[in-house]
């Protein structure tokens, strides 16, 4: 069983950054691709970014340019980063992870491990 663990979210104006981490509690070293993803109030819950083992990206088109995902294999974290934050940006943040596939996987039900989650809550 793997636990991921998110940490980094917060309230923050809009414009603001914010940069999201994501680390196993357990340790994991196997290969597999990693993603994120957000659900606000009565909302399903969508895609963020994924990020395959290699680092090969995906970023929705409602962040692209604004965020960012990243990897440190080594360290075994991946990273959110986020900038120029909007109110529509608010919602809890998951992290996820697709064991034991390392190639892109962007689909929410490919996903077999989750965090519980950050919120980020984005208001002036």
């Amino acid at each position: 069983q793997v636990q991921l663990v998110e940490s980094g979210g917060g309230l923050v104006q809009p414009g603001g950054s914010l940069r999201l981490s994501c680390v196993p509690s357990t340790t994991y070293t196997g290969i597999a691709a990693m993603g994120w993803f957000r659900q606000a109030p009565g909302k399903e819950r969508e895609l963020v970014a994924s990020i395959s083992f290699s680092g090969t990206t995906n970023v929705a088109d409602s962040v692209k340019g604004r965020f960012t995902i990243s990897r440190d294999n080594a360290k075994n974290v991946v990273y959110l980063h986020m900038n120029s934050l909007q109110p529509e940006d608010t919602a809890l943040y998951y992290c996820g992870t697709v064991i034991p596939i390392p190639q892109l996987t962007s689909c929410v039900r490919e996903y077999n491990y989750w965090g519980q989650g950050t919120q980020v809550t984005v208001s002036s």
